[in-house]
């Protein structure tokens, strides 16, 4: 089970140059490349200022299949993917006056395959996977609403199969990927948000395995350098 995935660019622009990068381009940053440069150069800035909020609840009895519940609330979400050499410049603000919230509620008797709930609440996200020779990303993300807020209330009896739960908030999460040999990385993230993860479960008679998780996080970054001997 994925979290879904939001595409919300600002302004993307792509621009294609037959001549070669210079050798003192490679593997920096040039802001006077973003003219005329060869690839791709992405900008993307995102702003939001009110409240966010998601609710979801189920109640279900006698199922002979699976029972799946998916909550989720963001306030910022990009996902850039490119083939090409890559520049990326990405600002996400999330204004003190919001409030971001995902709530899932379920009741549940009598299943005769598996449960599960995944419930998110994220303030911003950005997401870039890049396959070229050179990836260059400039990421700000600042969060200021009152809570990313995740909540996951569950009664489940009678399961046949497994029962797994899961609730995140996070303020800002980011992740970059990329197998170029030149790959520079500038992220900032700020949080100045109450960040909560309430998960309440009351599981009785379940057949196979009962998982829980609950997480709040402030700030978060994976950056994945693949291996580059093959260029």
């Amino acid at each position: 089970m994925t979290l879904r995935k939001f595409l919300l660019a600002s302004a993307v622009i792509a621009a294609t140059a037959s001549a070669a990068l210079a050798d003192d381009q490679i593997g920096s940053w040039d802001d006077s490349l973003l003219d005329g440069a060869m690839g791709s150069v992405v900008q993307n800035n995102q702003v939001n200022l009110q409240t966010n909020w998601s609710s979801l609840n189920g109640v279900v009895d006698t199922v002979g299949g699976d029972v799946v519940l998916q909550g989720t609330a963001a306030g910022n979400m990009v996902d850039i993917t490119t083939m090409d050499n890559t520049r990326v410049t990405s600002s996400q603000y999330v204004g003190p006056e919001a409030t971001i919230g995902s709530s899932v509620n379920l009741d549940a008797n009598n299943v005769w395959g598996n449960v599960g709930i995944q419930n998110t609440a994220i303030c911003n996200g950005a997401v870039v996977s890049t396959d070229p020779i050179l990836t260059a990303v400039k990421n700000t993300q600042k969060c200021r609403s009152e809570d990313p807020y995740s909540t996951v209330n569950a009664n489940v009896s009678n399961i046949a199969g497994n029962a797994v739960f899961q609730g995140s908030a996070i303020g800002n999460t980011f992740q970059a990927d990329s197998n170029a040999p030149n790959f520079p990385v500038i992220n900032s993230q700020f949080n100045n948000s109450a960040t909560i993860s309430n998960m309440n479960v009351n599981a009785f008679n379940v057949g196979g395995s009962v998982g829980m998780s609950s997480s709040a996080i402030g700030n978060t970054a994976q950056i994945i350098h693949y291996s580059t001997g093959n260029h």
